[in-house]
């Protein structure tokens, strides 16, 4: 037990468990964008979805337990090699340059803590404003997801904050998928470029599949701040 919490407590056992839970999150935003996107379906078909995936799935809690447990290992995991690498390198360069190719360093991986701590801000107020929030009635059954969702989505400032959060998230992924890949050993001289390639398609997707929800959101209430 001792040897398994030293290898995981290492870098590279570091390395592993963000790799495995920053994919887990990932295939957990698949999903996610696959059942918002319903919502330009019309109320009927996405409260639908929202009452089978709320009340249709008695596993709900437990899913809801791990990802909070999935989210709360990477962001300690995170912070932990940070802070390791911060102190085996106690002087900062005096001036950051691109190292250019083949090296991946780019925007997107040396702002991985700046995008990571604007999600966390997000995901807490994201999960308030949906789960711990006042709540409408669906005639047919559950609650009015839709309407609470565009009633959310009705500022402009808020849209804007949510458009930013999702930067980050596109960001984050930019660099996180190919990232988690090779820290579990998926890299190849030919398929690396691939899967890099693979990952910014992905990131790009997810990111703007939410912005264009936000804005379209926005954009049914006709563009004003509901009272």
């Amino acid at each position: 037990m001792s040897q398994r919490t030293g290898f995981f407590s290492s870098s590279v056992g570091q390395k592993i468990v963000i790799g495995l839970t920053g994919f887990a999150l990932f295939l957990y935003l698949i999903i996610h964008i696959a059942g918002n996107l319903i919502v330009f379906f019309g109320p009927a078909a996405f409260n639908r979805y929202a009452y089978v995936m709320e009340y249709g799935n008695p596993l709900l809690p437990v899913i809801e337990i791990g990802l909070l447990l999935i989210v709360l290992l990477h962001i300690w995991k995170t912070v932990a090699m940070f802070l390791s690498n911060q102190q085996a390198r106690p002087a900062r360069y005096e001036m950051k340059k691109r190292a250019g190719r083949p090296s991946r360093k780019s925007f997107a991986s040396t702002t991985m803590i700046v995008s990571g701590l604007t999600l966390l801000v997000f995901m807490v107020i994201h999960v308030k404003t949906f789960r711990f929030s006042p709540e409408y009635p669906w005639p047919a059954g559950g609650r009015d997801l839709y309407r609470q969702e565009l009633e959310a989505l009705s500022n402009p400032f808020v849209v804007g904050f949510y458009l930013l959060a999702m930067a980050a998230v596109g960001s984050h992924l930019w660099h996180g998928i190919s990232s988690a890949l090779q820290s579990l050993g998926v890299d190849h001289p030919v398929w690396t470029r691939r899967i890099l390639g693979a990952a910014k398609v992905f990131a790009f997707f997810i990111a703007g599949a939410f912005m264009v929800i936000a804005v379209w959101a926005y954009l049914q209430q006709g563009g004003r701040v509901r009272a």
